[in-house]
């Protein structure tokens, strides 16, 4: 039988993590639970939780620090999201990450995939737009396979928001959820207004 000694510590790293995301604006899942597993001294690998774990911790963090500004945080960056995704429409903007899933914390990056049929059609845009933005790589898991793809960064008024370029037909593909073995969540912009009404 399993001592619950390591499940505890496990709990620890998790809670730690997600303090850690939610108000030190670190974004990576794999460097905060690293990172507090070293706070903590569990130097055993098998005490480390699972993404998944860390992102429950993580609205639990939110409902219990956050009750009364995370709403009105989130629905301040969702806004922002649809305005951009609103802007950019003719790439068909899809809203992913915390900023979609509830979980943004204070310095959370808002993260929107673009499909498009060439990566110059996204900057040119940009550009004739004036949109001052940073370039950039991020890899990405679809299947087995992984991919690094560009991603351009702007500056918000409440955060940086990163535009991932996807070919167009990697719309139909699944991407790997960094949570899980499962599908990564998106949604397109009829469905962020909706959810913004809602939370209205």
């Amino acid at each position: 039988m399993t001592s619950p000694r390591p499940q505890q510590i496990r709990q620890l790293i998790a809670q730690q993590a997600a303090r850690m995301m939610a108000e030190e604006g670190i974004q990576d899942y794999a460097y905060a639970k690293r990172k507090a597993a070293r706070q903590l001294s569990a130097s055993d690998v098998h005490c480390l939780p699972t993404n998944a774990e860390i992102e429950q911790e993580l609205r639990l963090h939110h409902e219990i620090f956050r009750s009364e500004e995370q709403p009105q945080h989130l629905h301040r960056l969702r806004s922002e999201a649809l305005a951009v995704m609103r802007l950019l429409d003719r790439f068909n903007p899809h809203l992913t990450g915390p900023v979609l899933a509830g979980t943004a914390g204070r310095y959370a990056e808002t993260d929107i995939h673009l499909f498009a049929d060439s990566l110059k059609d996204v900057e040119l845009f940009l550009l004739n737009s004036g949109i001052p933005y940073e370039m950039d790589e991020k890899s990405y898991r679809f299947g087995s396979e992984r991919r690094r793809l560009p991603v351009f960064s702007l500056e918000g008024p409440h955060g940086t928001i990163r535009l991932t370029v996807f070919a167009t037909d990697d719309l139909r593909t699944s991407l790997k959820s960094p949570l899980n073995d499962g599908a990564q969540q998106r949604a397109a912009l009829p469905s962020v207004e909706a959810m913004l009404a809602e939370d209205a």
